[in-house]
């Protein structure tokens, strides 16, 4: 099921209790979620995640203010950033939760990405977007108030789809402009002004493919913390056109065998290669 996906909260039941951040200084001890770029700080040599814990390791020195985030294994868990180029100290290592590297487990990944996610919104959210005035936190939520105009913000979860087009036995792919070659992934785009979750679907393999499909159905989605997406996964059947990519966001499009895929058509960590897996051989 999609839910299991990393980056969801399934993977984390049980191990951590989301909360809204804290009101007043908390000095309770507990884990610590130390950000480095797209990986998470970890202690060394475990097969199994293992969260710093106690005092913040010597040697490291948070970017952010320490932000708790949860409880995690019935302790606070904090939340903080720390230099692309800091030298780790001896003890923990720095594991990737984005990209081909899947060492870190999905427990780890999912808290590494609703740290990143978190940490995200409030570096982009320090003053208001219609008058420029500081924001302060909305009492139980991380929804933040303006001090001079009252308007409200939320964090910002950019909805965007995700499709696998079939043709018989035949998978559509696609190459975008920025990925090395022979990297594939399915069509996938932000939802815009006006548009369903179908109409985008639509509009997105027009754009990107330049064919048309039908019977669209839904089958999953996954928060994608990279920064703040929502990934809607669907199907959908080919019904007409030949494929030509748009020269410009998509360089490549083609219709692959469901037995001759490319190698990595996708993270293994993403809804992408959930999607093939599961719904790309009949």
């Amino acid at each position: 099921m999609s839910h299991s996906l990393p980056f969801n909260s399934t993977p984390v039941h049980g191990l951590f209790t989301p909360l809204p951040p804290e009101q007043k200084t908390d000095d309770t001890p507990g884990f610590w979620a130390i950000l480095q770029g797209f990986s998470l700080v970890v202690a060394a040599g475990s097969e199994l995640t293992r969260l710093p814990e106690g005092p913040l390791p010597t040697g490291i020195v948070p970017e952010t203010e320490p932000l708790k985030i949860g409880i995690w294994q019935g302790k606070p868990l904090r939340a903080v950033r720390i230099a692309p180029d800091a030298v780790l100290p001896e003890g923990v290592e720095a594991l990737p939760f984005q990209g081909a590297d899947t060492r870190l487990d999905a427990a780890g990944a999912t808290i590494a990405g609703r740290a990143a996610q978190i940490l995200h919104w409030e570096r982009r959210s320090r003053f208001c977007s219609c008058c420029g005035a500081e924001l302060r936190r909305i009492t139980g939520s991380w929804g933040k108030c303006c001090t001079a105009c009252g308007d409200e913000h939320f964090p910002h979860i950019h909805p965007c789809i995700i499709v696998l087009v079939r043709r018989g036995k035949e998978l559509l792919l696609i190459r975008n402009a920025a990925w090395n070659p022979g990297r594939f992934s399915l069509v996938a785009g932000f939802l815009d002004f006006g548009e369903s979750l179908e109409e985008c679907v639509q509009r997105e393999v027009r754009e990107e493919a330049g064919i048309e499909i039908t019977s669209i159905r839904y089958v999953g989605s996954q928060c994608w913390p990279f920064p703040s997406q929502q990934m809607i996964g669907f199907l959908a059947d080919y019904a007409g056109g030949e494929v030509k990519p748009d020269g410009v966001e998509v360089v490549e499009a083609e219709w692959f065998g469901d037995d001759a895929l490319p190698l990595s058509p996708g993270s293994k960590r993403s809804i992408s290669r959930w999607i093939i897996n599961t719904f790309g051989a009949r």
